[in-house]
């Protein structure tokens, strides 16, 4: 049965004591006294994957659009998916939840499919507490993200833009989550990251909180509430493009690529990720 978490109240992050209690206690999260943690409560933007009909099984295209195609349409790393808008791979299920499925199947040259909804268009903004509510999928080569990419108006294009990663997944790796960003002289596998490792649990067997708060000159990434990375323009390798850019969200489930290998016979599919649902607070 599902927890309506949708109706409890969102507690504050905890302050740097707490998070030193939380560390006493054997969770894993940094204590720097430098690192900035400020209290957003304010929400400006949500979704919370409830259907409004019955018969209404799509996310809400006033929020969502999708990307559409593979790699060769000028993103990708070298991924096998198929990204589409049907109901097979993005879909409202019965219970409120958002689904995004990867499946095994020959599709257009492509021999998987899945999904990637974004708020390109729809919802831009620059600062604030982005968080979402998860399950991850697993198994080798299937790789959920949680993450934000620069508008690009300006034409400069990626790296340039940014991107934000709040939650990056290797599905081999069920115990551990990725928060990264990406810019100008430190992209792709030199991309700016630290890890969060879940002790005695695993991200694909439980819903957890992916989120991150974000204001002038640093990035806090959370994982349930649990501070466990700061990142400052003293952190990056090249230019810092946080401060000057607005932001959308995406949300996906790739299969394969750079980050995580092709699948392998013990990959098991279909693979969905479930999303409880997505706030930015300001």
């Amino acid at each position: 049965m599902k927890i309506n978490s949708k109706n409890i109240s969102k507690t504050s992050l905890f302050s740097c004591g707490m998070i030193a209690i939380l560390f006493l206690l054997n969770i894993a999260c940094s204590t720097d006294e430098t690192q900035t943690v400020t209290t957003l409560n304010t929400l400006v933007w949500e979704d919370n994957f409830d259907r409004s009909s019955a018969t209404d099984s799509l996310p809400d295209a006033t929020k969502w659009g999708y990307n559409i195609g593979t790699g060769a349409n000028g993103w990708g790393n070298n991924e096998l998916q198929y990204y589409t808008s049907r109901p097979e791979n993005v879909v409202l299920n019965t219970e409120g939840m958002l689904e995004i499925t990867a499946i095994k199947e020959p599709y257009l040259g492509s021999n998987y499919t899945s999904g990637r909804i974004l708020t390109q268009g729809l919802y831009e903004n620059a600062y604030g507490r982005y968080e979402a509510r998860i399950k991850l999928p697993w198994g080798q080569g299937v790789w959920p993200a949680f993450w934000l990419l620069g508008e690009n108006s300006s034409g400069a294009g990626w790296p340039s833009i940014g991107e934000i990663d709040i939650m990056e997944y290797r599905g081999q790796e069920p115990t551990i989550v990725h928060g990264s960003v990406h810019g100008p002289g430190y992209s792709g596998g030199e991309a700016i990251t630290k890890s969060y490792n879940l002790l005695n649990d695993r991200f694909d067997t439980d819903f957890h909180v992916f989120g991150i708060e974000w204001g002038p000159a640093y990035i806090n990434y959370y994982v349930d509430d649990v501070l466990y990375n700061q990142i400052t323009p003293a952190d990056v390798t090249g230019d810092w493009v946080f401060d000057s850019n607005k932001f959308y969200i995406i949300m996906n489930v790739a299969v394969g690529g750079s980050f995580v290998g092709n699948p392998n016979v013990e990959t098991v599919f279909p693979q969905t990720m479930l999303v409880d649902y997505v706030r930015v607070y300001q």
